[in-house]
């Protein structure tokens, strides 16, 4: 890039989506203040969330394997740059240790009108469960299973995040209204700044998970992009 390519230089994307120049980072008390895509787009200091891209939830929804198609190739870029990657799965508990807030939740899934009616979908070791084998993890990745929408509620997630000094994290997956959401609201309240890759992120309910996006870019913690703008600007560490 010439002589923009000084040490205190960051690019970032206007409204038109054309690349312009940043002289230094907002900074304040020694802090820096990442505001852009392109000042949190480092695989140093980002990782990776590839949430809940299991057979039994994408074969549930239309498109599923378009969608497998676009989270591999975010999923291969943030690899070749090195980025820490961490995947979710939803694991149904067993009727016996269903409490009453998951029978709840699952009659509502499931429509029915008896908990007797209640069949755990995505139990483990069933093929269900497991994640589609086009994004199967490499060694140096980990899978968390979850049995709460939030990615960061019960599992080891925050810690390892944390532990490896991240400060945003990258989200692609299924369902933006159901768990994707919810996952950024908190990676927000934990002083993460979570990234949407939109067109990477499927959904059930098309107009819900419309609402979800808008909700997530009227609030202003989440930043919003797209599989093109997000591999241009993540660079090889």
């Amino acid at each position: 890039m010439g002589a923009m390519d000084a040490v205190d230089a960051s690019v970032t994307v206007d409204d038109a989506g054309e690349l312009r120049y940043r002289r230094a980072m907002e900074s304040a008390f020694g802090l820096t203040i990442p505001r852009t895509l392109a000042e949190v787009c480092n695989p140093t200091d980002m990782a990776l969330l590839v949430y809940d891209m299991q057979i039994g939830v994408v074969s549930q929804v239309r498109d599923g394997a378009a969608l497998v198609a676009r989270v591999q190739q975010v999923l291969a870029r943030a690899r070749a740059c090195r980025m820490r990657v961490f995947f979710t799965r939803h694991l149904s508990l067993p009727r016996e240790l269903m409490g009453a807030f998951q029978y709840r939740m699952a009659m509502s899934w499931q429509r029915v009108d008896s908990a007797d009616q209640v069949k755990p979908w995505f139990v483990r070791g069933s093929a269900g469960f497991e994640l589609v084998p086009e994004l199967a993890p490499l060694p140096s990745e980990a899978i968390f299973d979850k049995i709460t929408m939030s990615a960061f509620e019960g599992t080891p997630l925050s810690i390892a995040i944390r532990d490896c000094s991240i400060r945003a994290v990258a989200i692609v997956g299924l369902a933006v209204e159901v768990g994707i959401e919810p996952t950024a609201r908190h990676a927000a309240d934990l002083g993460l700044i979570p990234v949407v890759i939109a067109d990477a992120c499927g959904s059930g309910h098309e107009d819900a998970a419309d609402r979800s996006v808008s909700s997530l870019g009227f609030a202003g913690d989440t930043i919003l992009t797209d599989i093109d703008t997000f591999g241009r600007l993540l660079q090889p560490r």
